[in-house]
């Protein structure tokens, strides 16, 4: 799905996280960068990918990455749902899905036979110079920082 691959240019941005704070791509310019996009809070998949980039956050940390998780939820989904599982990372509330629309990761899906539009689970690694180096597509939600760090 995702247009995106490595090498390019990551995508700009400028949103709203949980609290409504104001976070833009440039702020992790020189570290490397974990963005996952996830479809909805607190459902099996999105909770299972979110408490395994939780488990291994200070690894993440010590091996120079940041993570940033993105969905459509409102920021008070996204508060709700860091405080049940004890998120130390912040989550994108891209309500607007201006964020989900530039890295490609919105548009139909099939479900039972049911097409309609919503997230495709992708992981991009952004590099300290702001070039995707890794796409993760096929995401394993219960041990994707070892997709992350191999």
């Amino acid at each position: 799905m995702a247009t995106l691959k490595p090498g390019d240019k990551a995508p700009s941005f400028s949103s709203k996280d949980q609290d409504g704070n104001t976070i833009n791509l440039d702020d992790f310019k020189g570290s490397k960068l974990v963005i996952y996009f996830y479809p909805k809070d607190n459902t099996p998949g999105c909770t299972a990918q979110a408490c395994d980039l939780r488990d291994n956050y200070e690894h993440l940390l010590k091996n120079g990455y940041k993570v940033l998780g993105v969905s459509a939820d409102s920021e008070k989904s996204h508060q709700k749902f860091i405080s049940k599982y004890d998120l130390p990372f912040p989550l994108i509330a891209d309500t607007d899905k201006e964020v989900l629309k530039a890295y490609g990761v919105w548009g139909p899906k099939k479900f039972m036979g049911r097409t309609y539009d919503g997230i495709h689970r992708t992981t991009f690694v952004i590099d300290e110079n702001g070039l995707i180096s890794e796409v993760i597509e096929k995401v394993d939600t219960k041990n994707h920082t070892s997709q992350i760090i191999k």
